[in-house]
């Protein structure tokens, strides 16, 4: 009888630093979402900032483009129409 009494309370101290180590470790697993989370949304952020240099990029090079391509055809000599020349 005693016996099963030490048994039980062992069991019952076992399950109580089980308990303990439990919430320190679901304490250490919020923490560790919280960064997590943390790191996402600043990746996140980060994303959109390089999204939108890029889309300036492209802007920049098409008006660069249409630039070049205006001063070439500026640079061509007029087109001779055919009928005066008849």
């Amino acid at each position: 009888m005693f016996r099963q009494f030490v048994d039980a309370v062992r069991q019952i101290l076992f399950l109580l630093r089980d308990v303990e180590q439990s919430k320190q470790d679901l304490a250490t697993l919020k923490e560790q979402l919280a960064e997590t989370n943390q790191l996402i949304r600043q990746l996140a952020q980060e994303f959109r900032h390089l999204s939108e240099r890029e889309q300036q990029e492209r802007e920049k090079l098409i008006l660069k483009l249409e630039n070049t391509l205006l001063r070439f055809e500026r640079q061509l000599s007029p087109a001779k129409d055919s009928k005066k020349a008849k």
